[in-house]
Formats: structure tokens, sequence, C-alpha cells
């Protein structure tokens, strides 16, 4: 199977910028078992599956920043170069690592031993080993010289074509559809325009009155609330001053009635009140009332005592007459 872009001039040879072809092969019979689980044999030879998690045609993740296909199988220059630059970057990052970290100094001489004291007490060493110090520099680290653009191959050839004058069309014929469509079009716009103002302007016109007539209703209504407002507080007032009349007239006949019963009831009271208080001793003669209540009890006092001497001179005599008739 093949697919290519044809050229402007209808040749067969591929598109500069995209173009696939494969070898035509039939569908393999599948077999019963399966031999293994990453090959199968087929007549040109055995087919590996790919992993979808690994395959870079599936977008995964956000959509708004997908990875797109290349339309070219060559790889991009550009891309090329950049991921150089990071490998670059990535193996200065490692060895300025290494550099910077510490490490235990290596030794030379695997079989070289050093003999060590272990006994209680140490002894001093007078043999001392002769040291020197050396020193070296590396050259510096020379980077790779980046790769060269890579300029494809230019295949296909150039085609031209020549236009004379009048072979297309003619602008004075071709240009009076556009034109009458254009006019057309401009004037019925024109025309719905100038209706549409017309008619916002009769609406207006129409709102105008129509607040107007609800402005007058609005007094008018306000003028009638307020004339029934004042009615009705006159109403409330008169009801009140006829109420307080009837209040004061009520109680102006209460008291007349209560007076002129007050008066037939006190004609027949005072007599009689008086009567009372006289019978029952309230009102009395101070003459009168101390005679007999000082005066005759100090005179019977003393007639009581001179009787009761009477009557014991008697008793007194008449034993004495007893007793010397006796004797």
């Amino acid at each position: 199977m093949t697919s290519v872009i044809l050229n402007p001039d209808g040749s067969s040879t591929a598109s500069r910028t995209y173009s696939y072809s494969s070898h035509p092969r039939p569908v393999p019979v599948r077999k019963r078992y399966r031999k293994s689980m990453l090959t199968k044999e087929s007549p040109d030879g055995p087919v590996r599956y790919g992993n979808l998690m690994y395959d870079r045609r599936v977008v995964r993740g956000n959509t708004y920043a997908a990875h797109t296909l290349p339309w070219s199988p060559e790889p991009d220059p550009i891309e090329i170069q950049k991921q150089q630059e990071a490998h670059r970057k990535m193996l200065a990052r490692r060895r300025a690592k290494e550099e910077s970290e510490v490490h235990a100094p290596e030794v030379d001489d695997a079989t070289r031993r050093a003999d060590v004291q272990t006994e209680l007490y140490l002894e001093e060493i007078a043999d001392r080993v002769l040291e020197a110090d050396m020193e070296c520099q590396t050259d510096a680290f020379l980077g790779r010289k980046a790769s060269p653009f890579f300029i494809p191959e230019k295949t296909g050839s150039d085609a031209s074509t020549q236009i004379e004058e009048g072979e297309l069309f003619d602008f004075d014929i071709e240009v009076k559809p556009v034109l009458e469509v254009l006019v057309g079009k401009t004037t019925e716009q024109a025309l719905l325009e100038v209706a549409e103002e017309e008619e916002m302007a009769t609406l207006r016109a129409h709102q105008a009155a129509y607040q107007e007539l609800r402005n007058a209703e609005i007094a008018e209504l306000h003028r009638l609330e307020e004339r029934e407002r004042r009615a009705k507080g006159e109403k409330v007032h008169r009801m009140e001053q006829q109420t307080a009349t009837q209040e004061n007239q009520s109680q102006v006949r209460e008291k007349i009635a209560a007076r002129a019963f007050a008066l037939q009831y006190l004609s027949n009271l005072v007599p009689s009140v008086f009567s009372s208080l006289l019978n029952k001793g309230f009102f009395y003669d101070n003459v009168h009332r101390e005679i007999e209540e000082q005066f005759l009890p100090y005179v019977m006092g003393n007639v009581e005592k001179k009787m009761e001497k009477r009557i014991l001179g008697r008793i007194v005599t008449d034993c004495l007459t007893a007793g010397n008739q006796l004797s």
C-alpha cells in the first residue's frame, strides 16, 4: 500500500512535506496457540507488537500542549541540536557533581602494608619515611563542536504557467454581479435601518404619550387618595368629638340624677341621724351630765355611808338592849 501527495504538475513524485509507503502483505492467519508473547511468525518475518504506553502517536495528558507528528520522516535539525545541547549540559553537570564530591584516597599498591603497634605501651619510632608533594595539571575539557544543520536534498521538479491578460476573466463583466449584490444588500440594509429608526421613533413617541398619561393617572390617583385620607380623618375627628360630647352629656345627667337622689335621701337622713345620735348620748348638756356623772354618785355614796352608820348604830343599840334585858 502506497500513499503520496502529488505535485501541482500532476507527477507522482513524493511531496516535500509528507510521504509514506509500505510493502503490501496479506493478513496473517492466527494459530490456535501463540508461540511467543512478543513475536509472531508471518510470511514476511516476525511481527513485533509495540507498547501503547510508549507510543508517541498516543496523546496523553493535556491536549492543549499535545505533540504533533512531523510531516517528514527525517528528524528536525533544530530538534537534534537541542537534544545534543541538553546532553552536553547533562554531562557537564554530572562531571561537576563528581568533582565536588569527596572521595576516599585510592591505594596505589594494594600489597604494601604498614606496621601498626598494638601493644599496651607504645614505642616512639625514630625512623621517618621521606615524603614529598607532587602536583600535576590536566588539560581543559574541550567540548564537541556543534553539528551542522541538516539540509535535505531537494526532490521533485519545478513547474510554471504563463497566464496572458484576459484569459481568466474580464473584470468589467465579472464585477457587475458582485456590484449588484453589494449595492442591493447595502440599499436593503439602509432601508431596513431607516424603517427601524422610524419604528423606534414611533415607539418612543407612543412610550412618551403613555408615560404622560400614566403620570396624569398617578397624579389623579394621589389626589383622590389624599382627598379620601382627609375625608376619613375629618370623619374620625367628628366621631371623636361626638363621642366626647355624648360622654360629657351622660356624665352631666348622671351628676344631676345623683344630686337629686342625694338631696331626696338626705332630707330624711339628717333628722334621723340626729335623733339616733341623741338617743345614743352623743349630744348632751354639760351641767346635766356633770350632775349625773359626778354630783349624784358623790351624794349617793355619802348617803349610803350615813345609812350604813345608822343601821350599824341601830344594830348595836338593839344588841345592848337585848343584853340588858337578859341580865
